[in-house]
């Protein structure tokens, strides 16, 4: 590698991983120019830094070859395919069914930009205008869903999308949706139902003021957090709602192959 090492750049183990998921075309393809490891890594510094394309280091693959391939990756699902059998695979050498049988929902609102203010929305309880990205994690903060909005739109909307979604990847086998009570009313209780999962609102206790730890709760939030260490998901900087949605996907596949790594060395 005839580079500077970034720190995002992807390992050996990491890679091994990856790259059959990543391969639409044989490594040897002859046009083929640029090595796919290295647009890989270019594409991992772009979401952790948040730059704009233009200013990719030069040192990487040119910024439109990268920007090419990642949305041949993102159209072709390739970052959804890795997370789910990442997260099968995780849950497995945690001692757990490859398979959730309990969900959690909930949604934050992204300021938008010049980018994505066409398709933005107003958030009056955030006082904030933007997109709303919805999550529908497993017990241990995986992804199972996600669903990009305008963020006019409310949380109970979203939740017949989601448990759908959240169906297909675990076979039907997520039983219960534990939320918060945004996702009060008949609408949505009715929409998880229909698809075989009972809404169950986790609410705050008496009239505490400031941050409450909720029960199950928590770990949604805390899956929002590992979100915030990817600049590029500061805020909303694309023009598409599927290009924001294949950020967070590749960002949680990122997170999920260096776990993934880890307990492997731990088992071995």
């Amino acid at each position: 590698m005839n580079r500077r090492a970034y720190p995002s750049d992807v390992r050996d183990e990491e890679w091994a991983l990856v790259l059959p998921y990543l391969t639409l075309a044989p490594l040897e393809a002859p046009q083929r120019k640029y090595d796919l490891r290295e647009v890989f890594n270019a594409l991992r510094w772009m979401v952790r830094t948040g730059a704009q394309w233009d200013y990719l280091p030069h040192d990487f693959p040119p910024p439109h070859i990268v920007q090419a391939q990642a949305y041949r990756w993102m159209n072709r699902g390739v970052f959804e395919d890795l997370v789910h059998d990442l997260r099968m695979t995780l849950r497995m050498l945690q001692g757990k069914a490859a398979h959730p049988s309990a969900a959690i929902y909930d949604a934050r609102t992204l300021q938008s930009t010049p980018q994505s203010g066409e398709r933005a929305g107003y958030d009056g309880y955030k006082r904030r205008k933007g997109s709303k990205v919805h999550l529908a994690v497993d017990t241990l903060g995986h992804l199972l869903a996600l669903v990009v909005t305008a963020a006019s739109e409310q949380e109970r909307a979203q939740v017949g999308a989601l448990s759908q979604q959240v169906q297909e990847v675990t076979g039907e086998q997520v039983e219960v949706a534990f939320v918060d009570q945004g996702y009060t009313g008949e609408e949505a209780a009715q929409a998880a139902e229909a698809e075989g999962i009972a809404l169950c609102v986790v609410k705050v206790e008496g009239a505490k003021r400031g941050f409450v730890l909720l029960p199950k709760r928590w770990v949604v939030e805390r899956s929002f957090a590992w979100t915030s260490r990817f600049r590029r998901l500061a805020r909303d900087y694309e023009r598409l709602a599927e290009t924001l949605r294949g950020w967070h996907w590749l960002a949680f596949s990122i997170l999920m192959t260096a776990k993934t790594v880890e307990l492997l060395r731990t088992a071995s």
